[in-house]
Protein backbone atom coordinates (compact mmCIF):
# COMPACT_ATOMS: atom_id res chain seq x y z
CA UNK A 1 0.00 0.00 0.00
CA UNK A 2 1.20 3.36 -0.78
CA UNK A 3 1.88 6.02 1.30
CA UNK A 4 -0.94 8.91 0.94
CA UNK A 5 1.19 11.81 2.19
CA UNK A 6 4.10 10.58 -0.29
CA UNK A 7 1.76 11.46 -3.49
CA UNK A 8 2.16 14.80 -4.29
CA UNK A 9 -1.21 16.63 -4.83
CA UNK A 10 -2.58 17.76 -8.09
CA UNK A 11 -4.15 20.86 -9.25
CA UNK A 12 -7.85 19.92 -9.53
CA UNK A 13 -9.28 21.40 -12.73
CA UNK A 14 -12.38 23.60 -11.96
CA UNK A 15 -13.09 27.16 -11.59
CA UNK A 16 -10.69 29.70 -10.49
CA UNK A 17 -11.90 31.65 -7.41
CA UNK A 18 -13.07 35.17 -7.76
CA UNK A 19 -13.17 36.21 -11.21
CA UNK A 20 -13.86 32.51 -13.34
CA UNK A 21 -14.38 34.34 -16.87
CA UNK A 22 -12.05 37.51 -18.16
CA UNK A 23 -13.65 40.90 -18.78
CA UNK A 24 -15.63 40.63 -21.61
CA UNK A 25 -15.75 36.94 -21.66
CA UNK A 26 -18.00 35.44 -20.05
CA UNK A 27 -20.30 32.09 -20.66
CA UNK A 28 -22.87 34.64 -22.14
CA UNK A 29 -20.85 37.34 -23.77
CA UNK A 30 -24.48 39.04 -25.01
CA UNK A 31 -25.32 39.45 -21.11
CA UNK A 32 -28.35 39.87 -19.43
CA UNK A 33 -31.19 41.89 -21.81
CA UNK A 34 -31.99 45.60 -20.99
CA UNK A 35 -35.38 45.33 -18.77
CA UNK A 36 -35.19 41.89 -18.39
CA UNK A 37 -36.61 41.61 -14.28
CA UNK A 38 -36.13 38.59 -11.98
CA UNK A 39 -38.86 36.34 -11.53
CA UNK A 40 -39.55 37.25 -8.11
CA UNK A 41 -40.37 40.75 -9.58
CA UNK A 42 -42.12 39.57 -12.59
CA UNK A 43 -44.36 37.00 -10.46
CA UNK A 44 -45.14 40.18 -7.97
CA UNK A 45 -46.17 42.41 -11.03
CA UNK A 46 -48.46 39.88 -12.32
CA UNK A 47 -50.01 39.46 -9.33
CA UNK A 48 -50.75 43.02 -8.33
CA UNK A 49 -51.50 44.04 -12.12
CA UNK A 50 -54.96 45.82 -12.43
CA UNK A 51 -55.08 45.90 -8.42
CA UNK A 52 -53.48 49.06 -7.91
CA UNK A 53 -56.68 51.37 -7.78
CA UNK A 54 -57.87 48.73 -5.17
CA UNK A 55 -54.71 48.40 -3.10
CA UNK A 56 -54.33 52.48 -3.43
CA UNK A 57 -58.03 52.68 -2.16
CA UNK A 58 -56.95 50.96 0.84
CA UNK A 59 -53.84 52.44 1.27
CA UNK A 60 -55.97 55.73 1.32
CA UNK A 61 -58.79 53.99 3.67
CA UNK A 62 -55.89 52.73 6.38
CA UNK A 63 -54.05 55.73 6.49
CA UNK A 64 -57.42 58.08 7.26
CA UNK A 65 -58.65 55.32 9.48
CA UNK A 66 -54.94 56.36 11.78
CA UNK A 67 -52.92 53.70 10.57
CA UNK A 68 -49.17 55.73 10.79
CA UNK A 69 -47.68 53.49 8.55
CA UNK A 70 -49.73 53.72 5.71
CA UNK A 71 -50.07 57.66 6.20
CA UNK A 72 -46.70 57.87 6.32
CA UNK A 73 -46.80 55.43 3.29
CA UNK A 74 -48.97 58.24 0.92
CA UNK A 75 -47.10 61.12 2.23
CA UNK A 76 -44.30 59.92 0.77
CA UNK A 77 -45.97 59.77 -2.31
CA UNK A 78 -47.60 62.75 -2.42
CA UNK A 79 -44.97 65.15 -1.01
CA UNK A 80 -41.96 65.27 -3.16
CA UNK A 81 -38.61 64.98 -1.48
CA UNK A 82 -37.11 68.22 -0.28
CA UNK A 83 -34.31 69.27 -2.69
CA UNK A 84 -31.94 71.92 -2.44
CA UNK A 85 -33.07 75.37 -3.37
CA UNK A 86 -31.50 78.11 -5.10
CA UNK A 87 -31.00 80.79 -2.95
CA UNK A 88 -31.13 84.38 -4.40
CA UNK A 89 -29.80 87.54 -2.32
CA UNK A 90 -27.80 90.40 -3.06
CA UNK A 91 -24.07 89.62 -2.01
CA UNK A 92 -21.68 92.40 -2.29
CA UNK A 93 -17.96 91.06 -4.34
CA UNK A 94 -15.03 89.58 -2.80
CA UNK A 95 -12.20 91.60 -4.29
CA UNK A 96 -10.02 91.17 -0.44
CA UNK A 97 -9.73 90.78 2.47
CA UNK A 98 -11.88 93.35 3.39
CA UNK A 99 -14.51 92.32 1.52
CA UNK A 100 -15.09 89.27 3.91
CA UNK A 101 -16.99 90.92 6.49
CA UNK A 102 -19.53 92.57 4.24
CA UNK A 103 -20.04 89.04 2.54
CA UNK A 104 -20.97 87.71 6.40
CA UNK A 105 -23.04 90.74 6.71
CA UNK A 106 -25.33 89.71 3.76
CA UNK A 107 -25.39 86.31 4.33
CA UNK A 108 -27.15 87.24 8.44
CA UNK A 109 -29.14 89.72 7.15
CA UNK A 110 -30.93 87.61 4.56
CA UNK A 111 -31.36 85.57 7.15
CA UNK A 112 -32.32 88.32 9.96
CA UNK A 113 -34.85 89.50 6.91
CA UNK A 114 -36.33 85.44 6.49
CA UNK A 115 -35.15 85.67 2.77
CA UNK A 116 -33.30 82.45 3.94
CA UNK A 117 -33.46 79.79 6.45
CA UNK A 118 -30.92 80.16 9.59
CA UNK A 119 -29.94 76.43 7.63
CA UNK A 120 -29.42 77.79 4.07
CA UNK A 121 -27.32 80.55 6.33
CA UNK A 122 -25.21 77.79 7.84
CA UNK A 123 -24.39 76.55 4.39
CA UNK A 124 -23.63 79.67 2.84
CA UNK A 125 -21.64 80.81 6.28
CA UNK A 126 -19.52 77.48 4.61
CA UNK A 127 -18.55 79.25 2.08
CA UNK A 128 -16.09 80.66 3.67
CA UNK A 129 -13.48 78.06 2.85
CA UNK A 130 -14.27 79.05 -1.00
CA UNK A 131 -13.98 82.74 0.24
CA UNK A 132 -10.56 81.74 1.24
CA UNK A 133 -9.49 79.94 -1.71
CA UNK A 134 -10.47 83.35 -3.82
CA UNK A 135 -8.51 85.32 -1.30
CA UNK A 136 -5.55 83.19 -1.60
CA UNK A 137 -6.10 83.45 -5.51
CA UNK A 138 -6.31 87.37 -5.40
CA UNK A 139 -3.15 87.64 -2.95
CA UNK A 140 -1.55 84.96 -5.31
CA UNK A 141 -2.26 87.04 -8.58
CA UNK A 142 -1.30 90.21 -7.15
CA UNK A 143 2.31 89.03 -5.31
CA UNK A 144 3.10 87.70 -9.07
CA UNK A 145 2.09 91.57 -10.13
CA UNK A 146 4.29 92.84 -7.61
CA UNK A 147 7.46 90.56 -8.44
CA UNK A 148 7.22 90.88 -12.11
CA UNK A 149 7.04 94.84 -11.98
CA UNK A 150 9.96 94.44 -9.82
CA UNK A 151 12.05 92.46 -11.95
CA UNK A 152 11.50 94.45 -14.91
CA UNK A 153 13.02 97.06 -12.91
CA UNK A 154 16.87 97.41 -13.48
CA UNK A 155 19.00 96.46 -11.47
CA UNK A 156 21.35 99.81 -11.28
CA UNK A 157 18.13 102.04 -9.74
CA UNK A 158 18.53 100.09 -6.60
Amino acid sequence: MTDLTLIKQQKQPGRARGRPFAKGASGNPAGRPRGCRDKPNRAAELLLDGEAEALTRKAVELALAGDASALRLCLDRIVAPRRERVVEFAMPPIRGPADIAGAMGAIVDAAARGAITLGEAAQLAQLAQLIETVIQAIDTTDFDRRLQQLEAIPARAY
